[in-house]
């Protein structure tokens, strides 16, 4: 059933955040920085942690579960699954050689497709995300992501 389906992965999801937590923890300080190395893995960790319980917490009352008799049933998509794993798998064997730049925008698309996301959101979502991302870890965290082809810009 689907809240059996939700418990499990809110279990799993907070034992994945008690190991981020504790990982992070131990990550050196940054010279010159307020914030640690640790603090971005910390905020995941954190942010994990709540949707898990959440989704506990849901399964457990039974909320959200009941479907309307004149919804559509809408079919399962375990294709969508294959391609974020592959994209995955794409961003960790291309991402020093192509850059970033070229391959977050690529694995992006093709989750957002796989997840029936039309094609102007799914561009609009995955230039911009890359762009933000990019800029974020960049210029504000100061942690350089891979350039590959391109050289620094800016």
């Amino acid at each position: 059933t689907v809240p059996r389906t939700d418990r499990w992965l809110g279990i799993g999801l907070a034992v994945l955040a008690a190991a981020i937590l504790w990982s992070a923890r131990s990550f050196p300080a940054v010279p010159g920085q307020k914030l640690g190395a640790g603090f971005l893995p910390m905020l995941i960790g954190v942010g994990f942690l709540l949707c898990g319980v959440a989704l506990v917490l849901r399964s457990l009352r039974g909320q959200g579960y009941e479907r309307d008799a004149d919804a559509p049933v809408i079919e399962e998509h375990f294709g969508s699954s294959a391609v974020i794993i592959g994209a995955i798998v794409v961003y960790i064997g291309l991402a020093d050689r192509l850059g970033f730049l070229i391959v977050v925008p690529l694995c992006l698309v093709a989750v957002f497709r796989a997840l029936r996301v039309g094609w102007r959101p799914s561009l609009a979502w995955a230039i911009g995300g890359t762009l933000l991302v990019h800029v974020t870890f960049y210029k504000l965290l100061r942690v350089p992501l891979p350039w590959g082809v391109f050289r620094p810009f800016y």
